[in-house]
């Protein structure tokens, strides 16, 4: 079938951009545990710092070029042939994965903007203990749960709508 915009390269009926935001995904799960292991074991105040900022970065990146991508070709008509989506009115189990991944998704883009702000204007340079760091500490943690739950969120919407037929 011919969609709008790109073809993805992961074999199912998303976009280019969906297969990039969900690879990302899977890649910055990892690396903002391992970012987060060497600031709490190692120490390594400044590889954290760094790390977090790349990835705040690449995410921000990614997140704005899919949305431009969502907001020029869409993502139903991809979504049709999956047998969680309706196009009836009335919401799909497909249109609920999305709201709530929605929500997952927009309070981390909250958390990581004010986590990201508070700690380049809070935390010393260069980087190490200090008196914001425990409040860094506490909503760094939420902000990465909540990143987590964006992601599991993201791949079970992404498998009711492009993968599930």
């Amino acid at each position: 079938m011919d969609y709008p915009g790109f073809d993805g390269f992961l074999g199912t009926r998303a976009s280019l951009m969906l297969d990039l935001v969900s690879i990302a995904m899977f890649v910055a799960l990892p690396l903002l545990g391992w970012s987060i292991f060497q600031v709490k074991y190692r120490k390594r105040y400044v590889l954290h710092k760094r790390l977090q900022l790349a990835l705040a970065s690449i995410l921000g990146a990614a997140v704005l070029l899919f949305e431009i991508d969502m907001r020029v070709y869409g993502w139903r008509e991809r979504a049709e042939l999956s047998p969680f989506y309706a196009s009836d009115p009335g919401p799909s189990l497909v249109d609920m994965a999305l709201w709530i991944h929605l929500l997952f998704s927009i309070s981390t883009f909250v958390l990581w903007l004010v986590v990201v702000i508070r700690a380049v204007r809070n935390i010393p340079n260069p980087p190490g203990p200090g008196p914001h760091s425990s409040a860094h500490k506490r909503w760094g943690w939420i902000a990465a749960i909540d990143l987590g739950l964006t992601s599991i969120t993201g791949w079970i919407f992404y498998y009711l709508a492009f993968v599930a037929s």
